[in-house]
C-alpha cells in the first residue's frame, strides 16, 4: 500500500510547494501561480491552484491546540486535497514544521475511530488508502479529530483540530474540482 501511496504524496507535495507553505519557489513563479483562496468554513480554509497538471483543491485547518506547549512545532497543517484530473481524491495527510520519527509514525483520531500514518519528512500520510474515505466520512461526522506523531528527536507531540466547517469546506473543494 505504501508504495501508492508515495505516488500519491509526490502531487500533494507539489500541492504544498504551490501553497507558500514550503518557499522554494521563486517570488515570480509564486505569482504565476498563486493559490486562489476560495472560502472559510468555520475552522477550516479552501484554496485552488492551476499548474500545468490542472487545477488542484484542497481544504486544510491548523491545529486549535498543540503539545507539548513549550516545543517548537513550526508551521503545521491537516488537509484534504483533490486534483481536478481525478488522480487524487480527498487525500487526507498532516503537515508539520519538523521531521517525523518514522518508526512512530502519526496516529489520527475521530471519535473512537483510529488510523495509522506513515511519515514521509514532514509529512504523514495514511497507511492504508483503503481508509481514506473511512477517515473523510469520520471527520464529516465529528466535532474533534486529534493527530499525535512524534519528532526525529523522540519529542511526542499532539494537536487537536476542530471539525467545525469540515463538511462545507470539502464539499466546496469537490465542487471547484469537478
Amino acid at each position: 500500500m505504501r508504495m501508492t501511496a508515495v505516488r500519491f504524496r509526490l502531487a500533494c507535495l507539489a500541492l504544498l510547494t504551490s501553497t507558500g507553505l514550503c518557499l522554494a519557489a521563486t517570488p515570480a513563479a509564486l505569482a504565476q501561480d498563486d493559490p486562489q483562496f476560495r472560502g472559510e468554513y468555520s475552522d477550516w480554509r479552501v484554496f485552488t491552484r492551476n499548474t500545468d497538471a490542472g487545477m488542484s483543491c484542497y481544504a486544510l485547518s491548523r491545529p486549535t491546540d498543540s503539545t507539548p506547549r513549550a516545543h517548537e512545532h513550526g508551521s503545521v497543517y491537516f488537509l484534504v486535497a483533490s486534483w481536478q484530473s481525478g488522480a487524487v481524491e480527498e487525500q487526507p495527510s498532516l503537515l508539520v514544521g519538523y521531521d517525523l520519527r518514522p518508526t512512530s509514525p502519526p496516529q489520527v483520531r475521530v471519535g473512537s475511530d483510529r488510523f495509522d500514518m506513515f511519515a514521509d519528512g514532514q509529512e504523514g500520510f495514511l497507511d492504508d488508502l483503503d481508509e481514506e474515505d473511512d477517515l473523510i466520512r469520520a471527520m464529516r461526522r465529528g466535532s474533534v479529530m486529534r493527530v499525535t506523531a512524534t519528532t526525529l528527536d523522540g519529542v511526542a507531540t499532539a494537536y487537536e483540530f476542530s471539525l467545525s466547517g469540515v463538511t462545507a469546506a470539502l464539499e466546496r473543494a469537490e465542487t471547484l474540482c469537478n
